[in-house]
């Protein structure tokens, strides 16, 4: 195979990993973001069981901090009653000795039923414990690999890089500025394209079988009919080769 023909499938081949590596990179945020949110849906259900202990939690403490208002103002009436002086003073005091002392057993009752909403709620996530510690640690090694995957594309992003400008500048002007011509016309950044079953790997068009024997054996650059594209057939595996021949 020709040496200008190589070093094009080489930088073609680079290019192709470049542009891989470049959409990786610039849409890593978006791919972590949706790993995120992956999770995120599987521990929302948890998550809604935990608010739900926490409210109750939140309500129990509310009411006993009321009942010990409500007994701190018991305690005066109870005073007030032992104290009173008159038939009047007296009714007053017993009538709000009896309201508090409803409303204490009122907040106690709501208390038992607080806790009792706690533990049924604190099993729940017991009996689930697992899977939340599971879930946290899947979380936490899917984004480490993640991450460790980042790194590892934007180093070898910046090898790809100059790995490319080396062979770039090995090429004679003209097939250089060919080479660009041709990549940047692609969509797909495809200048150099391998024949696979007799077709252009890279529009898929059928080649003359002429075309095919000029591939194998000509010295020419020859480009596709169809796409413009560079051609090439790569050579047969030595193992493969051997096998035939024998």
């Amino acid at each position: 195979m020709k040496s200008e023909l190589e070093k094009l499938i080489a930088l073609q081949k680079t290019d192709t990993n470049i542009r891989k590596l470049k959409k990786a990179i610039e849409t890593a945020e978006q791919r972590r973001a949706s790993i995120e949110q992956e999770f995120e849906q599987h521990a929302s259900s948890i998550r809604e069981i935990q608010a739900t202990r926490d409210k109750a939690q939140t309500g129990r403490a509310d009411l006993e901090r009321q009942i010990a208002e409500n007994k701190t103002y018991l305690e005066r009436a109870d005073r007030n009653l032992k104290g009173s002086q008159n038939q009047k003073e007296y009714e007053t005091a017993m009538r709000e000795t009896d309201a508090l002392q409803k409303q204490i057993s009122a907040f106690e009752t709501q208390v038992l039923e607080r806790m009792t909403e706690i533990e049924d709620v604190e099993k729940i996530l017991a009996e689930r414990s697992e899977e939340i510690e599971s879930l946290e640690a899947n979380r936490k090694k899917a984004l480490k690999e993640f991450d460790k995957e980042l790194t590892a594309n934007r180093q070898e992003f910046e090898a790809e890089t100059a790995k490319r400008h080396e062979v770039f500048i090995t090429l004679p002007p003209q097939m250089a500025s060919i080479y660009n011509r041709l990549a940047q016309r692609s969509r797909d950044g495809i200048a150099v394209a391998e024949v696979t079953g007799g077709s252009c790997s890279a529009c898929f068009m059928k080649l003359r079988p002429q075309m095919q024997v000029e591939l194998k054996t000509s010295n020419k650059i020859i480009t596709c009919e169809s796409c413009t594209r560079i051609l090439y057939i790569a050579p047969e595996p030595e193992s493969k080769a051997v096998s035939q021949d024998v």
